[in-house]
């Protein structure tokens, strides 16, 4: 059995709003499912599919108040397009944010919400991720959370460091997911988390199990009225176990 992800799941104050703003800087289409919530896809996507990560952005009135741990990296193809990228976020309404980056050659910016997100400088290994390069994912430890993730699911994992790891849909497309070790720990709930999905005919209950064993934890909610499960990874991010499809 295995899973893989499907999905971020991120909290707006204004779903719509935001999700407009983000269907217009990654060229998707949107939609809704539910009062509350905006789902964007790539346009003439068939879900799910590694070629991307799709985004569900879900009402929430509690402001942001930190820094995120799970954030966006944006792919561009050349010096050019990238200062065009910027320029053109800013337009829609994103602002250039300081996270303490220093010098450095992508370009950190926030979402009219104050979510980070970073438009990369070319790299050759995002050529062909799609307009996302990489989820990336704020941590202490990235070879526990590449060992942990790399068995949650049936991704890859391309490379493993005291500081970074990677790895990408066992598809070989699509964008990376990525844990980059930072000494922030983690302190609120995340306000943008992963979701995964088993596979069609696989049995939701024993997946949550294998995920428990290897690690998975609980975060100590009410889910009585919720036909998914949330989980906490190693380091105790939350992220939602779908029911197969």
């Amino acid at each position: 059995m295995a899973t893989r992800l499907v999905q971020i799941n991120m909290k707006a104050q204004d779903d719509a709003a935001l999700g407009r703003f983000w269907a217009e800087v990654l060229g998707w289409g949107i939609d809704s499912e539910a009062p509350g919530v905006t789902n964007l896809e790539p346009v003439g996507f068939s879900y799910p599919d590694p070629s991307a990560v799709c985004i569900d952005l879900i009402a929430d009135p509690e402001p942001k108040t930190v820094k995120n741990r799970v954030h966006i990296d944006l792919a561009t193809t050349s010096a050019a397009h990238q200062a065009e990228t910027v320029e053109r976020l800013q337009k829609l309404g994103a602002t250039l944010a300081d996270v303490g980056q220093g010098d450095v050659p992508w370009t950190v910016m926030a979402d009219p919400e104050g979510n980070e997100f970073c438009v990369l400088e070319p790299r050759p290994v995002y050529q062909d991720t799609g307009p996302i390069a990489a989820v990336v994912v704020d941590c202490a430890d990235p070879r526990q959370m590449a060992r942990f993730w790399g068995e949650a699911t049936d991704w890859t994992v391309h490379e493993v460091a005291d500081d970074h790891a990677s790895m990408r849909s066992s598809a070989g497309v699509g964008p990376y997911l990525e844990f980059v070790r930072t000494p922030d720990p983690k302190r609120v709930w995340n306000r943008v988390h992963l979701d995964i999905r088993p596979y069609p005919g696989d049995d939701m209950a024993t997946e949550e199990a294998r995920l428990r064993a290897l690690g998975a934890g609980d975060p100590g909610i009410d889910q009585s009225d919720i036909h998914w499960t949330i989980l906490t990874d190693p380091e105790g991010n939350e992220f939602c176990l779908l029911t197969p499809r």
